[in-house]
């Protein structure tokens, strides 16, 4: 996936109301422009780090531009725009990378499923009748000293009634598949974060026992172009980590 038209560089004064964040252009420019993560963003944004925005022609926008691409307080690069995870596996899926969900003959998005009212990011049917539900999470929570990413990075009660979907789907013989999709440079492996959202992560345990497929794969990340190229393992064990390496949450 490549950006067009090309992202500008920025640096980062202030992200505030959750979908704002002001910043000043490498020429000088002040703007305040969409910050398209409902998460907290935690170890994800520094106040003075570099920042890509992609900046919008059309008039009637209220902002400006939109942040795309953030330099973390542990100098990794993070999307942090959730909305391009979706289109980044729709590519892997479509160029084979994620080899696990190869050889599908139809693909389907936002597909209604389940009994909560949930909608599945992709449903991928095979000539053989069978299909696979694929749920899609954008990780971009890392921690200085380990390169092990985490999800989520701030509650969830929403990933946790889809992994309570998935699961349904499992027990009844259906492939459900949680596929994580790491925008975060410089990473080796996810867990769920534990110290951070419980509830999820026993929720995560529970879609693995019920027979849910659990896959995480990696993106090379650029202020260039992006793009999905790599598996990497999923640690479900609960690990030890150092409170001071968890920064301040964000309040809005």
């Amino acid at each position: 996936m490549r950006f067009s038209p090309d992202l500008e560089e920025g640096r980062l004064i202030r992200r505030y109301k959750r979908f704002l964040a002001d910043i000043e252009t490498v020429h000088g420019e002040l703007l305040t422009i969409h910050c398209p993560n409902t998460g907290s963003m935690l170890n994800c944004m520094a106040e003075g780090a570099r920042v890509w925005f992609s900046r919008s022609s059309d008039p009637k926008r209220k902002l400006p531009g939109t942040w795309e691409i953030g330099e973390t307080p542990q100098g990794r690069l993070a999307c942090i725009n959730t909305a391009r995870a979706n289109a980044l596996v729709e590519e892997a899926l479509r160029a084979g990378v994620i080899r696990e969900l190869n050889g599908f003959t139809g693909l389907k998005r936002e597909v209604a499923y389940g009994v909560e009212n949930s909608r599945i990011d992709f449903r991928l049917d095979y000539a053989d009748h069978s299909s696979a539900w694929v749920e899609v999470k954008s990780v971009t929570l890392g921690f200085a000293g380990t390169n092990v990413a985490a999800f989520p990075d701030a509650v969830t009660l929403r990933g946790a009634k889809h992994l309570r979907e998935l699961a349904c789907l499992a027990r009844q013989g259906v492939r459900a598949v949680q596929l994580y999709c790491v925008n975060l440079s410089g990473i080796d492996a996810v867990r769920p974060a534990q110290e951070i959202d419980p509830v999820y992560a026993a929720a995560l345990r529970e879609a693995v026992a019920a027979g849910v497929e659990v896959l995480a794969y990696g993106v090379t990340l650029t202020p260039q172009q992006m793009w999905v190229d790599r598996p990497l393992p999923v640690l479900l064990e609960p690990l030890q980590v150092d409170p001071e390496a968890l920064l301040v949450l964000p309040t809005f």
